[in-house]
């Protein structure tokens, strides 16, 4: 990953965040990681992530409510559901939510630097592409369709 993407690992097992973080680790990237969705939301608080990997069933806000909080508050985040009870139903509530991808439990290193790499790609080329919309709103001339009256 390049331009130090910031990666937030959200899971209440302490042994599958500091798995994240170990994958993470060969990464050009700054991880970090919270124990639940009320730690998560208060460090997005401070600086908001580019990605979110985030565990669905916690005590306290479950990754549902966190998901959908962190999608309006910052919309450029992307997010990635991992969960150990998956069902179509959450799958689908999560996409309906706006999570970029929803993987099941036990994920592998390889499969969590590549849903980071992915939605990382996924944040930059919607970026870019806001740029390029803002750019050629820059550019357009406006003209009037009505004259101004004129006293």
């Amino acid at each position: 990953m390049n331009d130090k993407a910031n990666i937030l690992i959200v899971d209440d097992e302490e042994v599958v965040r500091h798995s994240h973080l170990r994958s993470l680790e060969s990464t050009d990237c700054n991880a970090r990681a919270a124990e639940d969705g009320k730690e998560a939301l208060q460090v997005m608080e401070q600086h908001p992530f580019d990605v979110i990997l985030l565990d669905l069933r916690m005590p306290g806000l479950d990754g549902m409510d966190v998901l959908k909080t962190i999608k309006q508050r910052w919309p450029d985040s992307e997010v990635v559901v991992i969960t150990g009870y998956p069902s179509i139903e959450s799958a689908k509530q999560a996409v309906r939510l706006g999570a970029f991808n929803y993987l099941t439990k036990p994920v592998g290193p390889d499969e969590i630097i590549k849903a980071a790499n992915d939605a990382m790609t996924q944040k930059r080329w919607a970026m870019r592409s806001v740029r390029k919309r803002c750019q050629s709103v820059e550019t357009v001339t406006y003209k009037p369709f009505y004259k101004p009256v004129t006293h």
